[in-house]
């Protein structure tokens, strides 16, 4: 879960708290209207948090099993640079020697 979503899920928890909590303040007062508002509201932030929780769950982390596949994955790309610089190198000795050899015979 990112920071971001953490912050999205509080806020909307608040707002459901809130809103819960007018419920009986505004039935105590005896305004109708503005109790239905809280229950309303009430309603449509659970429904906020019910969503955003879901969504949370959702997003698996990265699973260990695919970060070993990675890490095996650059191990054999490493191997074949290794083996492939081996090379390069092999083929550098290779002219270097027949340089050192033309080398002799011209003199």
């Amino acid at each position: 879960m990112t920071r971001r979503s953490k912050i999205w899920l509080a806020l909307a928890a608040l707002f459901t708290l809130l809103n819960l909590a007018g419920v009986p303040m505004a039935a105590a007062a005896g305004e109708r209207l503005h109790t239905a508002a809280h229950v309303g509201l009430t309603l449509l932030g659970a429904y906020l948090v019910w969503r955003l929780a879901r969504r949370a769950r959702r997003q698996d982390p990265p699973t260990l099993q695919s970060t070993e596949e990675r890490l095996e994955q650059l191990q054999q790309s490493m191997d074949a640079v290794a083996l492939e610089v081996e090379r390069i190198g092999e083929v550098q000795r290779y002219n270097a020697k027949l340089h050192a050899e033309r080398a002799e015979t011209r003199r």
